[in-house]
Formats: C-alpha cells, sequence, structure tokens
C-alpha cells in the first residue's frame, strides 16, 4: 500500500523540549524507525513533516542579527524544509539499510493569490511583542498583528494549498523505488503570475491540508498524520472523553474540534477520504504500523 505519513512538529520535538539539533535528530531517529516498519512490512512510504518550531527559531534569529536582512517567510520554510528533510533523509537511510534509498525535495506549492486567507492573517509565528513593540512593527513593517495572552504576535496568511509544483519529480523517484521526503512544512508557498512564472509569497501553508494534497496527486491508499496523542477523541479533556478508534466522515462531521491543533487534521482526512482514499488514520508516531493495520489510534474510512 502507498502511504504518505505526515509527521508533526510534535512527533519531531516533544512538548517544551529544547529546539537543539541533537533532540531533533534523536526524535528523528524514532521517527525513522518506525517508517522503516512500514516498509518492511511491504508499504511504500512518502514522508512529510511540519516546521513550525524551526521557522519560528529562525525568525528570531534573524530578528536579532538585523532586522533589515530578515529573510521573508516562503525562504524561511525552504530553509527549515531543507534542515529537517536532511535529518529525515539521513536517518531514514540508516534505518532502511541495504539498499533503502531515500530523498528529499524541496517542494513549492502553489496557493490562489485570492485566497480569502490574505485578507484575513490567521496563523501566529515568530516571537512575541509588546503592546508598542507591536505597533512600531505595523508602522514600519506592514505586519499584522494579533494577541497572544498579554502579548502579541505577528499574523501571517494561510491559504490553502492548490498544486504541487515538483510533483512530476516526486512522482518519478517513487515510481523508482526512492521514499520520498517532500511538501515539508506545508511546502513553500508560491503563486503563479500573469506571465505564468511563479513567486514566493508572505504565507504558511497548514501541513495537514498539504499532505492531504500530497496522499491525493501520489495516488496513496492511505493518509497517516502522526503526533503525540494516541488518537481523535471525543470531548476532550473532559471526564467524558472518548477515543474515536474507527469511525466515517458522516459522524466526524457532528462534531467539533480544537482549530489549532486536531481541527485541520480532521479537516484534512475527510478530504482525502472523500476524494477515493481507503484510509486515513491519526494517532502516535510510535504505532504507524499498528494505526495503518487497525491496531491502534483513530482510522478513518468511507464505510
Amino acid at each position: 500500500m502507498r502511504v504518505v505519513v505526515a509527521l508533526g512538529g510534535n512527533a519531531l520535538l516533544k512538548r517544551a523540549e529544547p529546539l537543539t539539533i541533537e533532540n531533533q535528530r534523536r526524535n528523528v531517529e524514532r521517527a525513522a524507525a518506525a517508517i522503516a516498519r512500514l516498509v518492511a512490512a511491504g508499504h511504500q512510504a512518502i514522508v512529510t513533516h511540519g516546521n513550525g518550531p524551526q521557522v519560528g527559531l529562525m525568525a528570531l534569529q534573524d530578528e536579532a542579527y538585523d532586522r533589515s536582512l530578515a529573510s521573508p517567510l516562503d525562504v524561511l520554510g525552504a530553509e527549515s524544509e531543507g534542515m529537517i528533510g536532511y535529518l529525515i533523509e539521513q536517518e531514514l537511510a540508516n534505518a532502511l539499510g541495504g539498499d533503502g534509498k531515500a530523498a528529499a525535495i524541496l517542494t513549492r506549492i502553489e496557493v490562489d493569490p485570492a485566497d480569502p486567507a490574505f485578507r484575513k492573517p490567521s496563523k501566529p509565528i515568530g516571537p512575541v511583542y509588546g503592546k508598542e513593540a507591536a505597533a512600531e512593527l505595523t508602522a514600519r513593517r506592514g505586519w499584522m498583528m494579533m494577541p497572544d495572552g498579554a502579548h502579541f504576535r505577528r499574523a501571517v496568511a494561510s491559504p490553502r494549498p492548490r498544486r504541487i509544483l515538483e510533483i512530476a519529480a516526486i512522482r518519478l523517484l517513487i515510481e523508482h523505488g526512492v521514499t520520498v521526503i517532500c511538501a515539508g512544512g506545508g511546502g513553500i508557498p508560491v503563486i503563479r503570475q500573469g506571465d505564468g512564472s511563479h513567486r514566493g509569497v508572505e504565507a504558511v501553508i497548514d501541513k495537514d491540508h498539504a499532505s492531504g494534497l500530497l496522499a491525493r496527486e501520489t495516488g496513496a491508499q492511505a493518509l497517516l498524520m502522526l503526533t503525540d496523542v494516541d488518537g481523535v477523541y471525543l470531548d476532550w479533556g473532559t471526564p467524558e472523553q472518548k477515543l474515536l478508534r474507527r469511525t466515517i466522515p458522516a459522524q466526524l462531521q457532528r462534531h467539533s474540534f480544537a482549530a489549532g491543533s486536531m481541527a485541520p487534521k480532521i479537516e484534512a482526512a475527510l478530504d482525502f477520504v472523500k476524494a477515493g482514499g481507503a484510509v486515513a488514520g491519526i494517532g502516535r508516531l510510535e504505532d504507524a504500523l499498528d494505526i495503518l493495520e487497525g491496531r491502534a489510534g483513530t482510522a478513518i474510512a468511507a464505510l
């Protein structure tokens, strides 16, 4: 079975864990071992990943060095995708052993310049600022700011992904038995210009929606979204919370989920299954194979 494996940020970096390369390498090694078990069981994996903490750190470093030289978001996305892609590529090649082949691809994803998200930035990124600093940045840079507790953070657009520009190269590698790492962090956001060329934009694409698009565009039968929780819960955080083991779209659509965490995964899973995917699974990184085979996590299927 062809499977898109989406590694969430909390799967690659545990909550409150320092963002050191050694911590990331150790967690990527765990992820590579889980993916290698899928491959050993006869499945073909395509890997994607989050990049939120890494992009946040890079933005902080840019600001601390020289704000006038700070990189735009599409460049920061490319930098983080290359860094994380390298770590996954190396550890996955080690875990696969022998003739195991893995390759990371910087992936541009086209978004619609008319997407309503550009008119209403809603994704908080980067450091926190006081009220005066936030106002100064709004005036000097034209940044949109949004409250974050008693402080403010920069708010950026999060448009829906439309087209993966490197999809032909990704498909070619897959057909030749390469485990591809791509579309990391939701991909590098670009828009198509009037002359047919592309340019990067200040945006952050949701990684779960990008993973669903990747799964559909590569003909995957399954989409696994791996994180640090063991599945989808109804009434999460209450005494009545209940783990869903297997469900269908109609059942999920009767419930609401946290906008910043589980909701994008649910939406991506529903889109994938409704488009003909066999199953979308959500659960812990270590349970990847068990989720796919129905022994752990939450499985969403048409029937």
